[in-house]
């Protein structure tokens, strides 16, 4: 028997932070929203109780620290499972992009193993095993759109923005979420209006929604990466009508509801920038 599923990735309207918490965690709330760029992960039984993961990444690692790995490891050591699996992930996201594409790899391996084993567990459950393994996961179990709260662990469904196209532009460099972090100074931020976001997405409110994103770790990944903020400025001259960085970088994506002008800021960035995408937000949910 062989599933396969897709693993989405996302990008955060809103990413605020509220404060460092006793258990050394940041308090957040965020929301975040799944786009139409995707990995893909096909898994099957194998003989033996082991797992084997492979890439078509070869940034990718094929062992514990894979998250994808961890989900199916976690997933066998919680139901006593004896038995083998195969995990191939077709990577299309890019890696360590902000965009929560190992997040998405764990979530797609959570959900594919429950029916590949026919586990019977909840999207609620799996959520809450997806929490033990990183941040994001609970989020991208459930996909569409949501406010996350806690760690980012915590998951309400909110209203999906409106159609529109998402252009995703990411330089060639990593961000270290955990330096960013560190760097974060909650005093010195000018912190986005949730509410006003989430007013806004209940109302479809386009200019709203554009006008209501923000991230406060931005400025701590602009300052120690400029190429960034020269992305930003470049998709603010060709004509996004809103522009951010999506988790703690280093990608960068702008709005438009225009196929002519998404066109045009993909085509001005290519030249640019090494990984540009154009792609439609998902918005809904779509449990598998």
């Amino acid at each position: 028997m062989k599933i396969c599923i897709k693993a989405p990735a996302k990008i955060n309207l809103v990413l605020d932070v509220l404060h460092k918490r006793p258990d050394g965690y940041h308090e957040v709330e965020m929301i975040m929203t799944t786009v139409d760029l995707a990995d893909r992960l096909e898994l099957s039984n194998i003989k033996g109780n082991k797992i084997i993961l492979e890439s078509s990444s070869g940034f990718v690692p094929d062992d514990s620290r894979n998250l994808a790995y961890q989900a199916a490891l976690l997933i066998k050591e919680r139901y006593g499972i004896e038995k083998g699996v195969h995990i191939k992930i077709d990577k299309h996201i890019p890696v360590a992009a902000g965009l929560a594409g190992g997040s998405s790899d764990a979530a797609a391996a959570l959900k594919g193993l429950n029916q590949l084993w026919n586990l019977g567990l909840s999207h609620d459950k799996l959520a809450q095993l997806g929490s033990e393994i990183g941040s994001d996961v609970s989020f991208c179990v459930y996909g569409g759109t949501a406010l996350a709260t806690g760690r980012g662990e915590v998951i309400k469904r909110i209203d999906s923005p409106p159609p529109c196209w998402v252009i995703l532009a990411k330089p060639s460099i990593g961000v270290s979420t955990a330096d960013v972090y560190r760097k974060l100074n909650l005093d010195k931020v000018e912190h986005p209006n949730v509410n006003n976001m989430i007013k806004a997405l209940k109302d479809k409110d386009y200019q709203g929604i554009c006008r209501e994103m923000g991230n406060v770790l931005e400025g701590v990944t602009l300052s120690m990466h400029p190429e960034v903020n020269r992305i930003k400025e470049k998709m603010h001259s060709l004509g996004a009508d809103g522009v951010l960085m999506s988790g703690s970088g280093p990608t960068v994506f702008g709005l438009t509801v225009h196929e002519s002008r998404m066109q045009r800021i993909y085509n001005g960035l290519r030249g640019f920038c090494d990984q540009v995408y154009a792609v439609r937000l998902i918005g809904e949910r779509t449990l598998e």
